[in-house]
């Protein structure tokens, strides 16, 4: 399951530094490049909700098991593109798949591991991962770009979802069926359309600003569809796609917002750290990805410390550490300099944002699944899943947006940077915005081998 979240994390970043060759490989325009990217963000978000509830019908493993061929051929396919549309087409079937596999991959880790000692160790492990897809992703893919081709940042994930499908037969299988009513088809057509909207007008805005007619359009039908999609969900007679009941739960709500608060500034980080490193700094693809190793190795010291210290401490108290440590690191990108260095300017707040970060996403997983019941914890998954990747989607475009007002039509070295340390800098306000979350909404739980088993109605003592 681990392997599964790192696949998949990769794949958010591991295509970013190959755009550049993969433009000039298949001939892409400056604006259709974007979908290389956009479309495999668009069919994930939007599916997120959906996959998280076919998870729960139809079982979680079966899914899994579903998904990782969907995602493996997809990615066979892309790295043999001949064509712009070809490689867009294998994107966003990489997408669907993602969708199917995130969701179904943590509701078993829930299940597997539902408290305890183990569930701290297998939500650090799990946290581990996923950061570190996303950071070695960069690495990766400079690597591969350089020296074996674009192709390979595709063909990469092959082996990884077949390494996956082996490790899969060995989990245990799916327990018995979960409760089955008449399937919720309208609200899943409308969030799966309201999701897919608001992601699609979020990622444009690259290319339509947020006040042009085109966007405030498409985010007002978005809107519109999910309010729709609320009031079936509350409305409905059928099985809902996601119980609005789960939000009463604190540790859910909670850890929500959070994910979603640091979801953007995680993504801001990723982006224009590479922008600075490539386009200020003038390093190669390579060079820049090797240059993002500290960053990966620290999400895993975080990862290991959130293990330690998810022991004895509470989850809520974790976050806000983590939080502070994140918005502090990202604080210090905000003052890099147009004639700085990787050393002085990139090493020191790259290991304390990492850390920062690894300590935060483990106990975020766990709050947002806690107390939910066993039939739910796809649609739980699910849900924190397309919170991250909205929050990825809104905080990149926003941040974009204020670090191309301030960079404007000049092109020298000084406005790419002044931009860019604006954006990491609003990155840290938004950080320091997920840490009074945590202060204001998640409950003062104990620490997670105190925590009791969920009674009959898959409610933890302490956590409602």
């Amino acid at each position: 399951m681990a392997v599964v979240q790192f696949m998949v994390s990769l794949d958010l970043s591991v295509v970013n530094v190959g755009l550049p060759e993969i433009r000039t490989s298949l001939g892409f325009s400056e604006v259709g490049l974007t979908w290389v990217i956009h479309a495999y963000a668009l069919t994930f978000g939007g599916l997120l909700l959906l996959g998280g509830k076919i998870a729960d019908l139809f079982g979680h493993k079966r899914l899994m098991m579903l998904g990782l061929p969907v995602f493996g051929l997809a990615s066979l396919v892309g790295g043999f593109a001949t064509e712009p549309g070809h490689l867009v087409a294998a994107r966003a079937v990489q997408g669907v798949g993602a969708a199917a596999l995130a969701p179904a991959a943590l509701a078993l880790l829930t299940a597997t591991f539902p408290s305890g000692k183990e569930r701290v160790k297998a939500f650090g492990v799990w946290s581990a991962m996923n950061a570190a897809g996303g950071a070695f992703g960069v690495l990766i893919g400079g690597l591969l770009t350089e020296y074996a081709g674009w192709e390979w940042v595709m063909f990469v994930n092959v082996p990884m979802a077949a390494v996956a499908l082996a490790l899969a037969w060995r989990v245990a299988p799916d327990g018995p069926s979960t409760r089955r009513g008449r399937p919720d088809v309208l609200g899943a057509v409308l969030a799966t359309a309201g999701m897919s909207l608001l992601v699609f007008g979020v990622v444009r805005t690259d290319q339509h600003p947020w006040t042009s007619s085109q966007t405030l359009t498409t985010l007002t039908v978005a809107v519109l569809l999910l309010g729709a999609f609320v009031y079936v969900e509350k409305t409905t007679s059928r099985d809902p796609l996601i119980r609005l009941g789960l939000f009463t739960n604190r540790s859910v709500a909670g850890a929500n917002a959070f994910i979603l608060f640091l979801g953007g500034g995680m993504a801001s980080a990723f982006y224009f750290v590479s922008l600075y490193l490539q386009r200020v700094l003038g390093t190669g693809p390579a060079k820049s990805g090797l240059e993002f190793l500290p960053f990966a190795i620290g999400v895993i010291i975080g990862s290991v410390l959130a293990i330690k210290f998810g022991l004895k401490v509470a989850p809520r108290n974790i976050l806000i550490v983590g939080g502070v440590l994140t918005a502090a690191g990202f604080a210090w990108f905000g003052m890099i300099s147009a004639d700085g260095s990787f050393t002085g300017d990139i090493l020191g707040p790259s290991i304390i944002a990492s850390i920062g970060i690894g300590l935060c996403l483990a106990p975020a997983v766990s709050l947002a699944t806690a107390g939910v019941e066993p039939h739910e914890s796809g649609a739980a998954s699910g849900l924190l899943n397309s919170t991250r990747q909205i929050g990825a989607a809104l905080g990149l475009a926003a941040l974009g947006t204020a670090a191309n007002e301030r960079t404007g039509d000049r092109v020298t070295l000084e406005a790419l940077n002044d931009g860019y340390a604006l954006a990491m800098t609003i990155g840290a306000v938004i950080v320091l915005g997920a840490v009074l979350i945590a202060l204001a909404v998640l409950p003062r739980t104990a620490a997670p081998e105190a925590v009791a088993e969920p009674d009959a109605r898959g409610a933890v003592p302490g956590r409602d």
